[in-house]
């Protein structure tokens, strides 16, 4: 059984697969920024609560901090904290707003997961999974036929299509892990006002299959519940 982190997991696709992962037998940290919210999560889970704001360095190193002093090691790192932002046309969209956005779903990724290296480097079968986006591919925003096609958003777009960057080059970087991205497909969560044409757990389909990978398995792949999905 892995020990796993999850950030953002107080809500949403990070306390449903929180949940999933618990009922398989894993130890779960449930990271999130609100202290209140987070322990009622870990709580109602029966997990471990974290405190975690990814886009603050020192709540990261004294998650760090945490983490080592469990001496339980880490063995999966799911960034899954993100935010929406502001809901601007294109033509309104300032350096501001991406910033904002980028802050929690690219930088944060980046801090979280530079500060736990150490723990998954040490893990026999060490795992990152990054929950990106069907709004992060370029493929789907350039096909017309897809509803995420339809969104023209600077911000999240672009922070998920950075995100995507980011797992392959960690993949390329990190031949020893799996590392991987992920489309949950459209789950109603904060993100999207909580529209959506699926359930929660059906969206954490290939966040948990990801997460529970052998040595073997894929790494610096796009996947969604069916399977490879398109860059």
């Amino acid at each position: 059984m892995s020990t796993i982190l999850i950030t953002g997991a107080n809500k949403g696709l990070g306390f449903e697969t929180a949940r999933r992962l618990l009922a398989l037998g894993h130890t779960v940290y449930v990271g999130a920024r609100d202290r209140e919210r987070g322990e009622d999560a870990a709580h109602r889970l029966s997990a471990r609560f974290i405190p975690l704001d990814v886009t603050d360095e020192a709540s990261v190193a004294a998650a760090a901090a945490w983490v080592e002093q469990q001496k339980a090691g880490l063995d999966v790192l799911i960034n899954n904290a993100a935010i929406a932002g502001e809901r601007v046309a294109p033509t309104d969209t300032t350096a501001e707003h991406l910033q904002r956005v980028y802050e929690t779903n690219v930088f944060g990724v980046v801090r979280v997961t530079h500060a736990m290296l150490p723990f998954l480097r040490a893990s026999k079968s060490p795992i990152i999974v990054n929950v990106s986006g069907g709004l992060g591919s370029l493929a789907v925003a350039t096909n017309p036929d897809p509803i995420e096609s339809k969104i023209a958003t600077l911000a999240y777009t672009s922070s998920k299509a950075a995100l995507n960057m980011l797992t392959v080059q960690y993949a390329k970087a990190l031949p020893e892990m799996r590392v991987n991205a992920v489309d949950p497909g459209h789950t109603p969560t904060d993100i999207n006002d909580h529209r959506g044409t699926q359930t929660v757990e059906q969206g954490t389909e290939a966040i948990v299959r990801l997460a529970t990978i052998g040595r073997d398995g894929p790494t610096g792949t796009f996947q969604n519940a069916s399977g490879l999905a398109n860059w």
